[in-house]
């Protein structure tokens, strides 16, 4: 089979890293890829918002199968215009994709089908946003409707952080983004991310992963797009998932293919455990990054066939199986992220990293400057390990890391310390 990946950062340089090892793969490609992604696939440089160069592109090439790896192209309609010429392709409709397009589709979904989630407002006026804010009370959380690049979300724990965070949506800080504004209860509980693919009828459990979003150790700082996550999360017992599946990822399904927009891709639900149970916080309909990293670390299952039976509606006929160690990865980002970086700085040492065991080194911002690998992005490697426990996965990661020569970056020291603790503890 003949794949075409679409996307250049470190969830798809996890993804080729398991497509490459499907049996059923004649060819993979990647447009546009990454230097790492490179060592799994033929990178092309394509323009993906174009989407008759990309149509043009599988069918000269005789592309079997397409997987979407970035939310923008979904949210774009690309599978729909894929589709529509003949070509298979992993990932929502444009119809289906506003669970990640727009916030508040969602919970306006959420609200019509009693899925758990947290009480909220939408709001496409600034006054009526910030009165609505004054009446709640902080903390509170406000986000941005739209795609804003994981950074669109504040989690206000004052009422003036929250004011500014609806002025700066109001203002344009998030572009068209943040037309729209939907305001949150803040949920109390610890945060755990989790995985399912859809075929449009059914549904199959993936795993899940905690993420770290605050740019320092501790928890402190701004929200990231993610400093480092660990595979599978602590804090998703066997009872817990089951809850999750019953009430949150089978009734959105259910939901979706009741309004005639049904859902083939996977489900990628951002979770608050409360004391009450789930909830949740919002979805994507891609695969995380980095969560991508770690879970495909754990994957034993050809990646491939799962991916077509979601397309193809026989999720039903396939399983998914994942090997028992815990899997870390640790987000090397360039000085200053999540704000203004410097890019171009030198990297060295990645073959020292990759050569300790159970270790492998993702790309996620790195291009090639002649025989130099340098940074080109913000988050820019995710240097990811595997363990009998959280704490050796943590170790090995932490090793890896630190076998690389970048002075331009940084990262935090703390990946998986909840879990950790709770190891320590018993």
């Amino acid at each position: 089979m003949k794949v075409l990946l679409i996307g250049s950062g470190g969830r798809e340089h996890a993804l080729a890293y398991a497509l490459a090892a499907s049996p059923v793969l004649t060819r993979l490609y990647a447009a546009p890829g990454n230097p790492g992604i490179a060592e799994a696939a033929d990178c092309v440089a394509l323009d993906v918002a174009d989407h008759r160069t990309v149509i043009g592109f599988c069918q000269t090439t005789g592309i079997d199968f397409v997987v979407v790896g970035p939310e923008a192209p979904l949210v774009a309609g690309l599978v729909d215009d894929l589709e529509a010429a003949g070509i298979a392709a992993f990932g929502p409709s444009a119809a289906a994709a506003r669970l990640e397009g727009s916030k508040g589709f969602t919970k306006d979904l959420c609200a019509r089908h009693d899925i758990p989630t947290a009480a909220y407002g939408r709001f496409d006026n600034r006054d009526a946003a910030l009165a609505f804010v004054r009446e709640k009370g902080a903390p509170i959380v406000v986000k941005a409707d739209g795609l804003a690049a994981g950074k669109g979300v504040t989690v206000a724990m004052t009422l003036d952080e929250a004011i500014a965070a609806v002025e700066d949506c109001f203002a344009g800080a998030f572009g068209a983004a943040g037309a729209e504004v939907v305001v949150e209860e803040f949920l109390e509980g610890e945060e755990a991310s989790f995985f399912a693919l859809s075929d449009g009828v059914h549904a199959l459990a993936l795993t899940s992963a905690q993420d770290h979003k605050r740019v320092f150790d501790g928890d402190l700082g701004p929200n990231t797009g993610g400093m480092g996550a660990y595979s599978p999360a602590s804090v998703m017992t066997p009872a817990i998932t089951e809850q999750v599946m019953a009430e949150i990822i089978r009734p959105t399904v259910a939901a979706l293919a009741a309004e005639g927009s049904p859902f083939k891709g996977v489900l990628f639900a951002g979770l608050m455990i409360t004391a009450t149970g789930p909830k949740l916080i919002e979805y994507n309909v891609r695969f995380g990054d980095p969560e991508t990293q770690v879970l495909m670390m754990r994957l034993k299952s050809d990646l491939l066939l799962l991916l077509k039976a979601a397309r193809d509606g026989v999720l039903d006929r396939v399983d998914c199986r994942w090997r028992d160690e815990v899997a870390l990865t640790v987000v090397m980002a360039a000085k200053g992220y999540p704000g203004a970086v410097e890019k171009g700085t030198e990297i060295r040492g990645l073959d020292r990293a990759a050569a300790l065991p159970g270790t492998k080194v993702f790309h996620a911002g790195t291009k090639q400057d002649g025989d130099r690998l340098v940074a080109a992005g913000g988050c820019v490697l995710a240097v990811t390990a595997t363990g009998a426990t959280v704490a050796e996965a943590q170790a090995h990661a932490y090793a890896a890391v630190d076998a690389i020569d970048w002075p331009g970056g940084f990262c935090r020291r703390d990946i998986g310390w909840r879990a950790v603790e709770r190891e320590r503890q018993g």
